[in-house]
């Protein structure tokens, strides 16, 4: 006799950051679960108003976000098995039933908070299988240091704890520890086929996509700020195309005109991001049709050393492109100098562009290498579950 499939619902958002970032993300995760044998439901039940779906105050914003939703499910074949509970205002649940959702979070064996962007309701702590999983860490563990009641009341409802701060609790992250919610270093599961089926003929230029100005989001700790906008980071390298062959090109959100203007005079390509990522596809072959990527890390993730690794790096991994990102500490988990490259100046990069260049095939071979070793979905949920005892 078969064992029994195992059931898990995983709590996301992308209809409430429907960008394709977002979606590729959860997507991993989803697809990967259900590769690995399981039972997945997806669920939207954070309560936050889908605001990119209304155009007009008379939208049925609500009934796009679910038709979204459906639509994303339909193209990777993940059939009906969806919910988006709108928790406040008329309390609809569209995709299956209220009584339907009832019944999976009663059966699941697991319901992962992806993100942690779902604000736990009884249906869902009362289960005691809601595990908390953390894309972006450093603002909450801040939180916790600072004894804030309503994180430690939100993390209480969950019975296990993961963050790609993969340096938490060890040698040289200043990330403070709590010793109350023992957190698990996890990373971005990849499936790979997604990316290399879809890769072809690289193009001249490194690339990236991200927001430039994000001023919220700042924190305090021991008379410190702590940056969230990677616009800080990135005006320390300001001068890299000028002093290199190797064309650069940012593809941004969260910017002004003088903003633009500023990078192009120095070198660097601006296209608008939403151009593009608002969509599955145009995403995704942006980053194959690409070199490798050169990008920057957050301040917080910089200073404190938490070994952070980006999702959308681990995508350009997979598609055989190589990656040069700025050191957050996570070359003591990941492999460095062949296909992926951590750097702290410009020279470094430079060093980088150079060896890349010199033998590009090797690198995007090593390249698909870490990501098949470290980011492959069988071996980051597969050890994810095990941990979980399942």
């Amino acid at each position: 006799m078969k064992p029994a499939r195992r059931r898990i619902v995983l709590l996301g958002m992308m209809a409430r950051m429907p960008v394709a970032g977002v979606v590729w993300q959860t997507i991993h995760y989803l697809v990967g679960l259900h590769r690995l044998g399981c039972e997945v439901c997806y669920v939207e039940a954070h309560g936050n108003t889908p605001v990119d779906f209304f155009d007009h105050e008379q939208d049925d914003g609500w009934g796009k976000a679910a038709a979204f939703i459906a639509s994303v499910m339909r193209r990777f074949n993940l059939g009906d098995q969806w919910a988006l509970d709108t928790v406040y205002g008329d309390r609809r649940c569209y995709g299956m039933s209220e009584q339907a959702l009832e019944s999976q979070y009663r059966s699941a064996d697991l319901l992962i908070n992806l993100h942690g962007g779902t604000v736990p309701r009884p249906e869902h702590r009362d289960t005691g299988r809601l595990v908390y999983l953390e894309t972006d860490p450093v603002q909450l563990q801040i939180e916790l240091y600072e004894n804030r009641q309503s994180t430690v009341d939100f993390l209480s409802a969950h019975r296990a704890f993961f963050t790609f701060g993969e340096n938490y609790g060890k040698p040289g992250c200043k990330l403070p520890v709590s010793a109350r919610f023992p957190f698990h270093p996890t990373r971005q599961p990849v499936v790979m086929d997604f990316w290399q089926s879809h890769a072809n003929r690289p193009g001249p230029a490194l690339t990236t996509i991200g927001n430039w100005r994000q001023p919220c989001r700042a924190v305090h700790f021991q008379g410190e700020v702590y940056y969230w906008s990677k616009h800080y980071e990135f005006l320390k390298f300001i001068g890299l195309p000028r002093r290199t062959t190797q064309p650069f090109e940012l593809a941004l959100s969260s910017y002004e005109p003088s903003d633009k203007e500023m990078l192009e005079g120095r070198g660097w390509a601006v296209r608008h991001a939403l151009d593009f990522s608002r969509d599955l596809e145009p995403y995704r072959e942006y980053i194959v049709r690409s070199r490798g990527e050169f990008t920057v890390a957050k301040d917080q993730n910089v200073r404190l050393r938490t070994g952070w690794f980006s999702d959308r790096s681990a995508t350009y991994l997979a598609a055989g492109r190589p990656v040069i990102t700025q050191e957050t500490g996570f070359s003591e988990v990941l492999p460095t100098g062949e296909g992926l490259f951590a750097f702290r100046t410009e020279e470094e990069v430079l060093d980088a562009i150079d060896r890349i260049n010199s033998d590009y095939e090797r690198h995007s071979r090593a390249a698909s290498e870490i990501a098949r070793a470290y980011f492959g979905y069988d071996v980051v949920l597969s050890s994810l579950l095990e941990r979980l005892g399942i």
